[in-house]
């Protein structure tokens, strides 16, 4: 029985180095223990020494990303799974493109879980202000706990350091603990919970935020717990709120449908009708964001204003260097007046954030203002805006592009294609690449949000969500925001 040693529960370096030896000496999977160096074995051999060069082999590269991803599992097999994988593949060089075999199946699922559990984390952790605390530049130092389901916290650190590069913070898990100075990232040992920092004075306005925009109208208790797994609430200061949203949401949904949509001032209305109907595209010309808004909600360009809730406009940064253009408004933007804040625009602003790109220096709009739609019921279903309709509304598309002045436009979608460019632009053989657009303006096609939360399966999804944040991180470094 042969005793493979590693420094820590995801030394990866390590167990790379010794299975290399011991499947270059022909030990079985069976005669191989794996363990690390603070369960002690008094009697067991020494690790494996280095293979000697001439011993040397390769694997597929995919064979070694799955292996960094499943090493950060908690599962306690699963360093003997990555050994058995290794020592089959001398016979078996396919198997690494085999769905069915248990060992792959199995290995492909803890990857899985170690995905998800980075995607929580960057979803749930909470920073709270540490008083009192003072630095060599700032005074203001935060900290966070957390308790990842698998061993990801050095591994989703460099993403807090892209989000946050110019505060200080420590996030303590009971794995290990990170820290950024804004300069340096440190690892250190785990945390007792103990060691958590204490509620802080801005949480209860998070509080007022999270109630303010959760929406009552589209409420799924089964996917929020899904997507919001009870396990971290304990450490999320808004969990304390959603027993009682989720109890009253349907009196605060009923109350919403109810409500009038609020009319611009008689002012505004008197310069939006100059530009509603049928302006040619070289006549009187919206002077301001304003006189767009309020235009949008009176317009008479196409017949989808006469279903819809209400006009809704672009928003964001007035100058904004970065401009994204959607489909149209969904059921969720209608009833709010606002671009990208239901399902699609949850997980828009998920991948911002993991691209590094700040939603509140970008301009959103869509090519299409209103929402078009067939009643199924009680819901009303999404219908793509045709190609009349998308023709009509680059009035106000251009109208928003020359006062906003990006100098990198990103299409979601095909429609929103349609609308910047003045012609069907498909979006596979177009992705990942700067476009030029009129003006000097630059232009990237990608996928519409939406379109990653139809994809039913999950690891084709995890794929297109990857790109989406690629293509979202190559627009910001093109915009330079």
């Amino acid at each position: 029985m042969r005793v493979a040693r590693l420094a820590s529960e995801i030394d990866f370096t390590s167990w790379r180095a010794a299975a290399r030896t011991l499947r270059a000496e022909g030990v079985a999977p069976q005669a191989v223990v794996w363990t690390v160096e603070r369960e002690l074995f008094d009697l067991a051999p020494p690790s494996p020494t280095p293979a000697p060069a001439s011993a040397h082999f390769t694997v597929p590269a995919a064979f070694v990303e799955l292996a960094e991803q499943v090493i950060l599992h908690r599962a306690p097999d699963r360093l003997a799974l990555l050994y058995r994988i290794l020592w089959r593949l001398e016979r078996e060089p396919r198997l690494i493109d085999n769905p069915a075999d248990p060992d792959m199946a199995r290995a492909r699922d803890m990857a899985k879980a170690v995905s998800r559990a980075s995607h929580k984390m960057k979803a749930f952790v909470r920073f709270r202000l540490i008083e009192g605390a003072v630095g060599s530049r700032s005074a203001e130092t935060y900290a966070a706990w957390f308790e990842p389901a698998h061993r990801v916290t050095e591994a989703t650190a460099p993403f807090f350091v892209r989000r946050f590069t110019n505060l200080d913070w420590t996030i303590l898990t009971p794995d290990a603990c990170v820290a950024w100075d804004r300069e340096r990232l440190t690892v250190s040992e785990g945390a007792d919970p103990a060691d958590a920092p204490s509620e802080d004075a801005q949480e209860e306005l998070w509080r007022t935020y999270y109630a303010s925009i959760f929406n009552p109208a589209r409420l799924n208790p089964r996917q929020m717990r899904q997507e919001m797994p009870k396990r971290y609430w304990r450490n999320l200061p808004e969990a304390a709120l959603i027993p009682d949203l989720i109890e009253t949401a349907q009196e605060r949904a009923a109350a919403m449908v109810a409500a009038r949509p609020s009319k611009p001032p008689e002012r505004k209305l008197k310069a939006a009708l100059r530009h509603a109907r049928d302006a040619s595209y070289d006549g009187s010309l919206p002077t301001s964001l304003d006189d767009v808004a309020a235009g949008v909600e009176v317009c008479r360009r196409c017949d989808l204003w006469r279903d819809a809730t209400q006009g809704v406009p672009g928003e964001g940064a007035p100058k904004a260097a970065l401009m994204f253009v959607g489909e149209q408004p969904g059921d969720q933007e209608d009833l709010a007046g606002r671009p990208f804040v239901g399902p699609a625009g949850q997980m828009f602003d998920r991948a911002l954030a993991e691209a590094g790109v700040p939603r509140d220096r970008t301009f959103v709009t869509n090519a299409v203002k209103h929402f078009k739609h067939e009643p199924r019921g009680k819901r009303r279903l999404h219908r793509t805006p045709d190609r009349g309709e998308v023709t009509a509304c680059r009035w106000w598309l251009d109208a928003e592009r020359r006062l906003v002045k990006p100098r990198v436009i990103v299409m979601l979608g095909a429609t929103a294609a349609l609308g910047v460019m003045g012609k069907p632009t498909p979006i596979g053989a177009n992705r990942g690449k700067a476009l030029q657009l009129s003006g000097q303006a630059r232009g990237v096609v990608t996928y519409h949000p939406a379109f990653l939360l139809r994809v039913p399966d999950e690891e084709a999804r995890a794929r297109a969500y990857a790109e989406f944040v690629q293509d979202l991180r190559l627009a910001g470094e093109l915009a330079g925001v």
